[in-house]
């Protein structure tokens, strides 16, 4: 038993080596991740992220990083000619970079004015200050969908910023009374968006292309520029007509009507049956009335069934008023362009309830706005189409292509 005794020693030696080996192996710890950012390598510093308060100043932020006032002010002399401290406002995020260990000395200052461009403070040598700007890169996205509520809520449901819909009723204002869109209702859009460094999302750049079914109709809105080299986009139809017409549809955005044109109505604060001649739009108080055609006011004022009223005289044939306004925003003779504001939504005069009461007249004579075919926008010149037909073409197949899709699954 003796002779093997140093044999059975050597051997679990041998086995204990192993297993302290497999075990220092499996112990390893595994580098950082290496972070990057502002054209810094930020594992080499103390980093903290912090947003301009009110009160803060530059000089304020450098002396709570144990930067005496002397040597504040000599930074300021030195970065004045490219950074203005001044500009530093309430809201916006800075960064501090400081270095590690017990001093935490203060290497740079970062203020970011907007997600796009950025200053550096660089205090490591010598005192010196950059602005950068982050690259933007457009990507284009196409999406189809129904209405099943509001076009921002079928948006949102679409993960698109809404800021997308105040383009889409802008460019439809003309041909698309937004208030009659039916659930249900099917469209689809091309549109691009902004990325900051390829992931910071910045927005909806612009709207391509799109259709809308409105009353059993698709009706499609694509961008051309009649005068090349000008920069000025007009939409047109799949056919080339243009989709801006003479006046817009409506006077609000957002709103729904609660009283249509008739010969006779029972009045909801008089009680009797008369004529309504006009369109009744309701919004909250306050909601921005617009001109639905560009013209000269001809008349403003107060009566007690009016309220607060302004009218526009368009030209020799048209002429709009709006009444029960809270609030006048132009005078008489003054000019204004269609889509200005001339006034907010209120209940003054004989009104139960905020809305505007939007009439129109025809040759002197008080029409139904909404029965009424009003004149087109200019044409497109007929040299223009077989350009717009080349550059229109792939855009409509890729909207239908996408609602086939869509509505197929």
């Amino acid at each position: 038993m003796r002779k093997f005794l140093p044999l059975v020693l050597i051997l679990f030696t041998l086995f204990s080596c192993k297993e302290s080996e497999e075990t220092l192996t499996t112990d390893v710890v595994k580098p950082r991740p290496v972070v990057e950012n502002f054209g810094f390598n930020l594992n080499d510093f103390s980093v903290v992220h912090d947003t301009v308060q009110s009160g803060d100043t530059f000089g304020s932020i450098l002396e709570g990083q144990n930067l005496d006032t002397l040597r504040v002010y000599d930074i300021v002399q030195k970065i004045k000619d490219t950074f203005d401290v001044r500009v530093i406002r309430r809201g916006k995020p800075f960064t501090l970079l400081r270095e590690k260990g017990r001093y935490a000395k203060l290497k740079a200052f970062i203020y970011q004015p907007d997600r796009q461009s950025y200053y550096v403070v660089d205090l490591r040598d010598s005192v010196s200050v950059t602005k950068k700007v982050r690259p933007v890169l457009v990507k284009e996205r196409t999406i189809a969908g129904a209405l099943d509520g509001s076009l921002s809520e079928a948006l949102e449901k679409e993960k698109v910023d809404i800021a997308l819909v105040s383009q889409i009723t802008k460019v439809y204002a003309w041909s698309i009374d937004f208030f009659k869109l039916k659930k249900g209702d099917k469209f689809a859009i091309t549109f691009t968006e902004r990325y900051i460094d390829d992931t910071i999302y910045d927005g909806v750049d612009s709207l391509k292309a799109a259709f809308f079914e409105y009353k059993g109709k698709k009706v499609y809105a694509f961008p051309f520029e009649q005068k090349q080299g000008s920069g000025k986009l007009a939409y047109f139809d799949e056919q080339g007509k243009a989709l801006k017409n003479f006046f817009l549809k409506a006077p609000l955005k957002y709103v729904h009507i609660t009283s249509r044109f008739a010969a006779n109505r029972l009045h909801p604060v008089q009680k009797i049956w008369k004529a309504h001649k006009g369109t009744d739009y309701a919004a909250p108080t306050g909601t921005p009335i617009m001109t639905t055609a560009s013209g000269v006011v001809e008349q403003t004022g107060y009566t007690a069934g009016n309220g607060n009223f302004v009218k526009v005289k368009h030209d020799r044939t048209y002429s709009t008023q709006y009444l029960h306004m809270s609030k006048i925003l132009v005078r008489r003779g003054q000019r204004v362009t269609q889509g200005d504001v001339i006034g907010r939504v209120g209940s003054t005069g004989l009104a139960t309830g905020p809305h505007v009461c939007y009439r129109f007249w025809k040759n002197g004579v008080q029409v139904d706005a909404l029965r009424l075919k009003l004149p087109n926008a200019e044409p497109m010149d007929k040299s223009d189409l077989p350009r717009f037909m080349t550059q229109m073409e792939p855009l409509k197949h890729q909207l239908d292509s996408i609602a086939e899709k869509k509505f197929k699954d």
